[in-house]
């Protein structure tokens, strides 16, 4: 799912309004509804028909995280979320060539749901130059976010990459 840029307003400083149809998405702060501190993002559908997706988020540069293993959490609240909802993360090289990449598609965020801690876990190879992150919403619904964090964990805990090396299940014989 590429992140196209877009004519768009930062929401908070630091952060920016990007996806496929971002206009197709409202993208803000909110301070009525919050899982912690004063204040949460949020995105939400304010076409009646939204296409594409939308996705408040960030990039930096991945050199304090090279070679490392991370985890990044976030709270999560989801209302009436027709099509998906999702943390993401992304790790790419000087080429923007993506080195790996977890949008939680395997498991997304349907429906309406209180805040809930998700999370995303990726290798940060030496070949690292860049790391994006956001939450992002998909057709008709609303989510907010809250406490992102980033955090070096063991090797001995899975990714979640969602990029392979390999084809699979090629013979459909795994369920």
């Amino acid at each position: 799912m590429p992140i196209l840029k877009a004519k768009s307003t930062n929401p908070a400083p630091g952060w920016i309004a990007r996806g496929s149809h971002p206009k197709d998405y409202d993208m803000g702060v909110d301070s009525q509804v919050v899982y912690t501190g004063k204040k949460s993002g949020y995105i939400k559908n304010k076409a009646r028909k939204p296409k594409g997706f939308g996705t408040l988020m960030q990039s930096f540069s991945g050199k304090k995280y090279l070679n490392e293993r991370i985890k990044l959490s976030a709270h999560i609240k989801s209302e009436n979320v027709e099509d998906w909802a999702w943390l993401w993360m992304r790790v790419d090289d000087s080429s923007n060539k993506m080195l790996s990449f977890d949008n939680m598609r395997n498991r997304p965020i349907k429906g309406t749901n209180d805040w809930q801690c998700y999370e995303v876990v990726l290798d940060v190879p030496q070949a690292t130059t860049n790391i994006s992150f956001g939450v992002g919403l998909s057709g008709k619904g609303r989510v907010w976010v809250n406490n992102f964090e980033f955090v070096k964990v063991s090797l001995e805990i899975p990714t979640t990459n969602l990029l392979t090396d390999e084809p699979q299940n090629l013979d459909f014989n795994e369920v």
